[in-house]
């Protein structure tokens, strides 16, 4: 029991806000074991995906500890999003500032709460630690899929249409707006970016549907120029894009128009976590079909081209240039 004015240890928060996040896996032995036990689905193959996010890199120190817990599943169901896997189980690790409120671990698992009731995931075990530097947030998601089925990065070929779901560039005009910039948004079109880059929407209904039909598939993070390069070296392919072809939201648009931003902000933004992909033209009714049934919007952006590199295309068809492909850590 905690005396008032004292601090809860490592083990009573887990006990009181991360264990019950267990309790549909009971070979999670309520997170009091060092370990956890997963049994594979006959069929099956195990896909496995972690991603850290980190306080003033990946979200900001005003963000709500419950968008802060759902951003760290999505930007890693996201990938699984990719693969086309349905998410099973998660590892959490917390590297927390000595000074952390409680109501803050609270409010965060809250988040991670909603999530798994969302996605159908549960956590199975982590490690809670402090640190003298900023919050650092680990997630290590395991799903499955139909044995030899899992979509790779690899395997785009020439004459292949590039596709993307959603809209492009929300994120990066929430974080701008976030960071005190005007971008001459009503506050609706504004709330709408700021929920975007807050909250992604992992694409896992399309991805699972895109199994045996997308030859290439992974997720933006990086901005649309760098993660369609990400695949296209892989594949050792180029691809060549229209910027008026990039599918852009109402509050992207009338950025645009204001002056504020412009396309290159668009495609090499971070943050979007919608699914680029390389499609056979000969399939392109059936991906109509499976888009509509999975509810997801998607753009036909461009074409696999046998010369290596990246071309972006203007309105007169002309080639653009840009200072970088997208966001970089180092």
């Amino acid at each position: 029991m905690v005396r008032r004015g004292e601090r809860a240890s490592e083990f009573e928060l887990i006990a009181r806000y991360f264990a019950p996040l267990a309790s549909k896996a009971p070979l999670a032995y309520g997170l009091t074991d060092d370990a956890a036990v997963l049994r594979a689905t006959a069929g099956h193959d195990l896909v496995l995906k972690t991603d850290t996010i980190v306080g003033g890199v990946h979200f900001l120190p005003g963000d709500p500890p419950q968008s802060v817990a759902r951003k760290l599943l999505r930007v890693n169901l996201s990938d699984l999003a990719a693969k086309g896997a349905k998410p099973r189980v998660y590892l959490l690790n917390c590297s927390l500032p000595r000074d952390v409120e409680e109501g803050w671990i609270k409010a965060f698992a809250e988040g991670l709460a909603a999530d798994q009731g969302e996605f159908g995931i549960v956590l199975v075990g982590g490690d809670t630690t402090a640190t003298t530097g900023p919050t650092t947030l680990s997630a290590t998601v395991i799903g499955d899929v139909p044995r030899g089925t899992m979509m790779r990065r690899k395997g785009a070929r020439s004459g292949d249409g590039v596709w993307v779901s959603g809209n492009i560039g929300d994120a990066a005009l929430g974080l701008r707006l976030l960071k005190g910039d005007d971008l001459g948004l009503n506050k609706s079109l504004a709330a709408q970016c700021i929920e975007r880059y807050r909250l992604p929407q992992p694409r896992l209904a399309l991805g699972s549907k895109l199994r045996g039909l997308a030859y290439a598939c992974l997720d933006i993070s990086d901005g649309v120029l760098a993660d369609l390069g990400h695949m296209c070296d892989v594949s050792k392919v180029g691809a060549e894009i229209s910027a008026e072809g990039i599918p852009l939201s109402a509050a992207a648009h009338r950025a645009l128009a204001a002056g504020k931003v412009d396309i290159s902000d668009l495609l090499t933004a971070g943050d979007d976590y919608e699914l680029i992909f390389a499609v056979a033209a000969k399939d392109e009714l059936k991906l109509s079909r499976v888009a509509r049934s999975a509810g997801v919007k998607i753009t036909k952006i461009g074409r696999i081209i046998r010369t290596r590199g990246i071309v972006v295309r203007g309105a007169h068809g002309e080639p653009m240039s840009f200072d970088r492909r997208g966001y970089q850590h180092f």
